[in-house]
């Protein structure tokens, strides 16, 4: 049996209009059960949409309360012993579970004086209320797809008076607004203005979730250079899927490289036990305590963890290293630029992120360099310089297209020419992340391969860098595990990382090119020649 994840398209909280979208019969509950609901609803601040009368004419459901269904996060849907006889409030229910599936809308079903096996068997007086409907000469269809939806809508999760505070509906009605609250409150997370090329990565990603035993612990690693998405992505996916644990059992920690180094492991071990239990805070002393409170409370639990931007094995350790850990049904998502530490773990899947392909990465540059897919035609030529410059890196395209956003087109090809000299600041330091965590050895091993090596065959480029006393081999399987390097039968990096090497070695020295590591520019090398400029005890390659 196959793990099923609920996938629809999932809408973005800044496309919602309402927290709430409250399904009733007027005649029964309007001036009492649902009147009273709606009245604490919005006095504990839940933006909640209930209908006018004057919207409900005729036989058809109206188009502007199809669209407060489609644009509310949550339908609390009250069935009472009139609700069935309106048919207007069935097509209301079959829109609301076309947004469950569409939207993952989350959808909360009342049983206020009825019994749940009577909408759900359509008995009682839900059975007589159709077959009104249906001498009535509704058509076949639609009155198929009426009691698809109360069986479904019963079949859910909900509240029953009779059987919940012993009837008393103060008691019950704080009850829903608890869990209202938690709903409303566990908000979807921002992923990206232009969430462009998206796509087929969630569905692979899906896909991997999808895979493997129904009760299965989960734990899915993505992986990639510096800028390319993973945390779009990781954020994507957990947007997608956070509603299915409960809406509160999740954790999504961000940028634990930093957090980790500044705040220490313990802190983010708190973090994960505060935002999973609820709990403004919780003590640990040590990092192994944490490992056993991690186990202790959260081993019963489905929850949702997503660990965002790991640098290191001891960071996993202390937050996920086991599987057991956690309750069946969970699902672990890891993004790093080291695919070496995710081969560490017993993931049941990495997942290298893509570069956006040609089209996608003209979509991104256009929508942020021009808030347009239509450009005027005299910045079209440099604008594709400028996407192919940044090779399908979406860190380079939406950097740069807001640089030079509002720009004339003498200022575009002034920054263009820079840019090819001197990679732009924000760029340089996400990308620069990566080379400051490798070690002495592999560093002067990646510099080289930007300024000398690049489309070198792997064994003459280890053969010479063996000869200078560095242990290439070693070095080269770091910079592939990382993906700064891609290795086949030659070494090939991507040009921005390339740059960002470069630009490293220009700033050892920016004004005396004699005084750096290493040459690669033509001319300089050529100055430095001429001037008799060269430090052999500094300058290690001189590539022309």
């Amino acid at each position: 049996m196959h793990t099923q994840f609920v996938v629809g398209e999932s809408s973005s909280s800044s496309n919602l209009s309402y927290d709430v979208f409250l399904s009733f019969r007027g005649e029964d509950t309007r001036k009492t059960f649902t009147g009273h609901l709606y009245t604490q609803l919005c006095q504990v601040g839940v933006n909640t949409f209930i209908d006018d009368e004057e919207l409900r004419k005729g036989d058809l459901i109206s188009t502007e309360l199809e669209k407060a269904i489609e644009q509310s996060r949550v339908a609390i849907v009250v069935f009472s012993k009139k609700y069935s006889s309106s048919s207007w409030c069935l097509d209301e229910l079959v829109k609301i579970l076309d947004c469950r599936e569409r939207l993952n809308q989350v959808v909360l079903p009342i049983f206020y004086d009825v019994d749940p096996s009577q909408v759900r068997k359509q008995t009682g007086s839900f059975g007589e209320a159709l077959a009104k409907h249906k001498e009535r000469l509704f058509g076949a269809e639609r009155m198929e797809k009426w009691k698809a939806a109360l069986t479904e809508a019963a079949s859910l999760s909900g509240w029953d008076l009779q059987n919940m505070a012993d009837g008393h509906e103060s008691k019950f009605i704080g009850s829903i607004i608890k869990q209202v609250l938690q709903e409303v409150n566990q908000t979807p997370l921002d992923v990206a203005h232009y969430p462009i090329g998206l796509d087929s990565s969630i569905q692979d990603i899906e896909l991997l979730l999808q895979s493997g035993c129904e009760h299965e612990v989960r734990m899915v690693g993505i992986c990639g250079v510096g800028g390319i998405g993973k945390t779009t992505l990781a954020k994507a996916i957990y947007n997608r899927i956070f509603r299915q644990f409960g809406g509160c059992c999740c954790c999504f920690l961000s940028d634990i490289r930093s957090k980790a180094e500044e705040l220490g492991l313990v802190k983010l071990q708190e973090k994960v036990l505060c935002q999973i239990l609820k709990t403004k805070e919780f003590e640990v002393d040590s990092v192994v305590e944490g490992v056993n409170l991690i186990k202790a409370r959260l081993g019963s639990k489905k929850v949702l963890i997503v660990l965002d931007d790991v640098d290191h094995r001891s960071q996993l350790e202390s937050l996920t290293r086991e599987r057991s850990w956690f309750g069946s049904g969970s699902v672990i998502i890891i993004t790093t630029r080291d695919e070496q530490l995710l081969h560490g773990l017993t993931t049941n899947e990495i997942y290298r992120a893509k570069l956006l392909n040609e089209n996608e990465a003209q979509q991104l540059f256009y929508r942020h360099a021009f808030n347009s897919l239509s450009p005027s035609q005299e910045y079209v030529e440099l604008a594709q310089d400028i996407i192919k410059y940044s090779g399908g890196l979406p860190l380079a395209l939406v950097t740069l297209g807001s640089h030079l956003q509002g720009r004339s087109v003498k200022e575009w090809r002034h920054e263009f020419k820079k840019l090819r000299a001197i990679p732009h600041c924000d760029i340089q330091k996400i990308l620069q992340i990566s080379f400051d965590g490798l070690d002495d050895n592999t560093q002067s091993v990646f510099l080289d391969i930007a300024c000398a090596f690049h489309g070198c065959y792997v064994d003459e480029v280890t053969k010479t860098l063996n000869a200078c006393g560095f242990y290439s081999e070693s070095a080269i399987s770091t910079l592939v595990q990382r993906n700064l390097l891609q290795r086949n039968c030659k070494l090939v990096m991507h040009d921005l990382v390339r740059y960002m090497g470069r630009e490293i070695v220009r700033m050892e020295s920016p004004r005396d090119c004699g005084k750096r590591s290493r040459l690669f520019n033509p001319q300089e090398v050529l100055d430095v020649l001429q001037g008799n400029k060269v430090v052999i005890t500094r300058t290690q390659f001189i590539c022309a």
